[in-house]
C-alpha cells in the first residue's frame, strides 16, 4: 500500500510542470507545423487555407531564402570551427599551474555571460567607420576607411567574429573539464617512456578529450544554425542579403504578416537543426568508440 501510494504521489508531482509544457511546447509547436501548410497571413488571420506544399515549393524557389540557408550552413560551420582553434589552446595554457589561471579563466569566460545584444550594439561601435578598431590600425600605420558592416565581405566576417568571441570561453571551460579528467598517470608513464610533449598531446591528450569535442561542436552546431541577435542587432541581414541567416528571416517574414510562410521557414529550420545535429552527434560518437 505505502509503495502504491508513494508512487501515486510521485507522478501527481509532475502533473503541473507537464501541463505548462503541454501549453507552452507541445500546443506552439503542434500549431507552427499546422500553420507551416496554410497560406495564413495577417490580413487574413482568422481564415487560414490548408495550401499543401505550396510554401515550401515557394521556399526552396526563393533566392533570398537559399542565400540565407547558405549564409546559416557557412557561419554554423565556421563558427563551430573556430571556437575549438581558439579554446583548445586556452585551455590547454590555463590547465597549467598559474597563479592567475582563476583570474584569466574569469575573464576568457565572461563574454559568455553578456546579453547577445549588448555585445552586438559594442561591436557595432567598435567596427563603425572610424571608429576603434580604424583608429587602431591608423595607429600602426595601417591605411583602413573600410565601412566593415556595410561591405557584403566583411559584415559577415564581423557577424562571425562576435559569435566567437562570446562563446570561446564556453569552449575553453568545457576543454578544462576533460582536461582535469585525463589521469596524471598517463602522462608520467609516457615521459619515462620519452614521450615529447606533442606526442603525449597527440596520443593521449587528444583521444581522451573526444567526449569534450562531442559536446563543443554539437553546441556550436546548434548556436550557428539558430543564430539571430548578433545578426540582427549588428546588421539586420545587411548589407543587401549578404549576411542574411534563417531566423532573421524568418523574423522579418513574420513582420511582414507571411505567418504561413514563416511557419514554413520555421519547420525548414527546426528539421535542419535536428538532422545536421544528430547526423553529427553520431559521427563523433562513433569516433569515441574507435578512439
Amino acid at each position: 500500500m505505502r509503495n502504491k501510494t508513494s508512487s501515486l504521489y510521485s507522478y501527481t508531482l509532475t502533473y503541473p510542470a507537464l501541463l505548462l509544457y503541454t501549453l507552452f511546447f507541445v500546443v506552439p509547436v503542434a500549431a507552427g507545423i499546422v500553420m507551416a501548410f496554410t497560406d495564413w497571413q495577417s490580413t487574413r488571420i482568422l481564415e487560414p487555407a490548408f495550401n499543401g506544399l505550396d510554401n515550401f515549393r515557394a521556399l526552396f524557389n526563393d533566392e533570398r531564402f537559399m542565400k540565407s540557408l547558405t549564409n546559416t550552413l557557412w557561419f554554423a560551420s565556421i563558427t563551430m570551427i573556430l571556437k575549438v582553434v581558439f579554446g583548445l589552446p586556452l585551455a590547454v595554457a590555463l590547465d597549467k599551474p598559474l597563479k592567475t589561471r582563476g583570474y584569466l579563466r574569469t575573464i576568457f569566460f565572461f563574454p559568455g555571460i553578456l546579453s547577445a545584444v549588448v555585445i552586438g550594439i559594442m561591436f557595432t561601435s567598435l567596427f563603425q567607420m572610424d571608429g576603434v578598431v580604424d583608429r587602431f590600425l591608423n595607429f600602426f600605420g595601417i591605411p583602413t576607411g573600410v565601412n566593415w558592416l556595410g561591405q557584403g565581405n566583411t559584415a559577415m566576417a564581423v557577424v562571425m567574429l562576435t559569435d566567437v568571441w562570446q562563446w570561446t570561453g564556453l569552449t575553453m571551460i568545457i576543454f578544462l573539464a576533460g582536461l582535469q579528467g585525463i589521469p596524471g598517470d598517463y602522462y608520467e608513464a609516457s615521459t619515462i617512456d620519452g614521450a615529447s610533449a606533442y606526442r603525449q598531446f597527440r596520443h593521449i591528450t587528444l583521444p581522451l578529450l573526444a567526449p569534450s569535442f562531442t559536446i563543443i561542436f554539437t553546441l556550436s552546431l546548434i548556436g550557428g544554425l539558430k543564430v539571430f541577435a548578433n545578426v540582427y542587432v549588428l546588421t539586420n541581414g545587411g548589407p543587401g542579403f549578404s549576411t542574411q541567416v534563417l531566423a532573421t528571416y524568418i523574423y522579418q517574414a513574420f513582420g511582414s504578416g507571411l505567418l504561413g510562410l514563416s511557419s514554413a521557414m520555421g519547420l525548414v529550420l527546426t528539421v535542419l537543426v535536428t538532422v545536421l545535429t544528430l547526423l553529427l552527434n553520431g559521427y563523433l560518437r562513433r569516433k569515441e568508440l574507435e578512439l
